[in-house]
C-alpha cells in the first residue's frame, strides 16, 4: 500500500503468529505431549494409509472399515520385532540387547549410527550418556554383550580372541583376522558387513535372522551392487572383489608358436 499504510496490517498478522506460536509451545510442554515410537516396517504403513484413504474416500457406512484398518496397523506397529544385536556398516561398533529390554552400545566414533539406532528403537539417551555402554565389557583382546537369555555376543579385536570366543559365544563378530574353520558359532564376518552394509540380527531359535542395508540383489543407480566374483582360467577359484584390478583375469600363455621357432633356426 502507498505511504506504508500496510504496516499495521503487518503488525496484527504479526501478532496472530506470536499467538499461534504461545499455544503451540504451551502444547508441546503437556504432560505426554512428547513421545517416541520404535520402527516398523512397510505393512503397518501401507495398511495405515488404505485405512485412511478408505475413511477419506468412501461415503457410505462401509467407510468406518478403514477405521478398524487403522487399528489394525496400530496394533501391527506396537508389537513389530525388535533386533537384538546391530553392527554398524563399518564394523567398528555393535548394540546388543540385554535383558533390561534396552540396547547397550559399544561403538567407535561413530555417533550418526548410534544415534539412528536409538531413534529406531524409541530410547530417549543421547549418544553420550555414559550407561550406553553397561552391559558391554571390553579389554584388549574384543568385547563381549549379553542378550536377555543369557547368549553370549562376542566382538574379536585380536585373532588370538577366536578360540576362546568361539567355545563360548553364540555368536562372533569378526573385526580382525578370520575364525577358525571349525567355530562353533555363528559368525558375522568382515565380507559380509563390507559387502551388505550395516546388519540388524534377531535370535529365533539357535540361530540369527539377519536384515541388511543392502540386500542381496540390491542394486541402486545411488547404491550400485559390489561386483560379482570372478573366477581364473587357471585354478577355477573366486577371487575376493576387493583384491586388485587384474584379479579374475585368465593367465596369458607366454609360449611362442612353432613356425616362429623354425623360423629363427
Amino acid at each position: 500500500m502507498p505511504l506504508g499504510l500496510d504496516a499495521e496490517f503487518w503488525r496484527q498478522m504479526g501478532y496472530g503468529i506470536e499467538w499461534m506460536n504461545a499455544v503451540g509451545l504451551w502444547v508441546a510442554s503437556l504432560p505426554g505431549a512428547f513421545g517416541r515410537v520404535s520402527l516398523f516396517g512397510v505393512g503397518p504403513l501401507l495398511l495405515a494409509t488404505a485405512g485412511f484413504l478408505l475413511i477419506g474416500l468412501l461415503k457410505t457406512p462401509l467407510r468406518w472399515s478403514g477405521a478398524v484398518a487403522v487399528m489394525l496397523a496400530v496394533f501391527w506397529a506396537a508389537f513389530a520385532p525388535r533386533p537384538d544385536v546391530l553392527i554398524a556398516g563399518d564394523g567398528r561398533g555393535f548394540a546388543v540387547r540385554g535383558a533390561d529390554g534396552r540396547l547397550a552400545v559399544h561403538h567407535g566414533g561413530d555417533s550418526f549410527a548410534v544415534r539412528e539406532w536409538l531413534a529406531a528403537d524409541a530410547d530417549g539417551r543421547d549418544v553420550h550418556d555414559a550407561g550406553l555402554g553397561v552391559g558391554i565389557a571390553c579389554d584388549p583382546s574384543g568385547c563381549i554383550g549379553k542378550l536377555a537369555n543369557g547368549a553370549i555376543i562376542s566382538y574379536v579385536l585380536t585373532p588370538e580372541a577366536y578360540e576362546e570366543d568361539c567355545a563360548r559365544a553364540a555368536l562372533v563378530v569378526a573385526s580382525r583376522g578370520d575364525p577358525p574353520a571349525d567355530c562353533q558359532a555363528t559368525v558375522i564376518g568382515r565380507a559380509l558387513w563390507r559387502q551388505r552394509g550395516a546388519l540388524a540380527l534377531r535370535r529365533s531359535g539357535s540361530d540369527f535372522v539377519i536384515a541388511s542395508a543392502r540386500p542381496r540383489n540390491f542394486d541402486r543407480p545411488w547404491a550400485p551392487a559390489p561386483p560379482a566374483p570372478r573366477e581364473t582360467a587357471m585354478s577355477g577359484s573366486v577371487n575376493d572383489p576387493g583384491e586388485g584390478e587384474g584379479a579374475g583375469r585368465a593367465s596369458r600363455d607366454a609360449t611362442p608358436r612353432q613356425e616362429d621357432i623354425e623360423a629363427d633356426e
